[in-house]
């Protein structure tokens, strides 16, 4: 067919069905990706970057922000406590293994990580980097180390800021979105793809 020639109804139906198959194989390709990267996860050994859940609005923290006191920072709103649940079910419901889990100070983290998986261990490598580049090359140098680091067993999982996992990956997730990276020693890793829950 050459753009201006009139459009049979034999044309326009291959059309349509061309751009039925297309949005179908569009619709299958995040869920089948999806379905590869929680299969990859079940098997353990991977670094599991996830964003804090939903904060009450705003962007970084408070002027004064204190990390000993929750009420001088920005929180998990009730949506963002319901979202943290939910990623922790997610992970029960796969039986997906957790050998360790780390947090930012924060305590938008804390809270995620709490509600999520349980006990989490803070990590000042895992802190908020929005605002304070000065932190950037050791924290970032101290969490390449983690992500690095060849493990068997379960997952660590790393709860942390959009910021924080942006200068070590490049992506910046959604709330409570992970970020899964395959360890692959000598300060090497691969990002093997993103999960969301919603």
């Amino acid at each position: 067919m050459v753009a201006g020639d009139p459009v049979t109804p034999r044309t326009a139906d291959l059309l349509a069905r061309a751009a039925a198959l297309l949005a179908v194989l569009a619709a299958a390709a995040p869920a089948r990706a999806d379905e590869r990267v929680w299969s990859l996860v079940k098997s353990g050994g991977q670094a599991i970057f996830v964003r804090h859940a939903i904060t009450t609005p705003g962007v970084g923290d408070p002027p004064g922000m204190r990390l000993a006191d929750c009420s001088t920072q920005r929180n998990l709103s009730d949506a963002g406590r319901a979202h943290a649940g939910r990623l922790g079910e997610a992970f029960r419901a796969r039986a997906i293994p957790v050998d360790r889990i780390l947090s930012s100070p924060w305590c938008r983290c804390l809270e995620t990580a709490r509600l999520a998986f349980g006990s989490p261990e803070p990590w000042a490598p895992l802190g908020n980097l929005f605002g304070r580049p000065e932190n950037r090359a050791a924290q970032v140098e101290a969490l390449r180390a983690l992500a690095s680091e060849r493990r068997t067993g379960g997952n660590v999982v790393l709860v942390t800021h959009g910021s924080t996992i942006s200068a070590l990956t490049g992506i910046n997730p959604d709330t409570a979105e992970m970020v899964v990276v395959t360890p692959l020693g000598d300060g090497r890793f691969v990002v093997a793809g993103r999960l969301t829950v919603r």
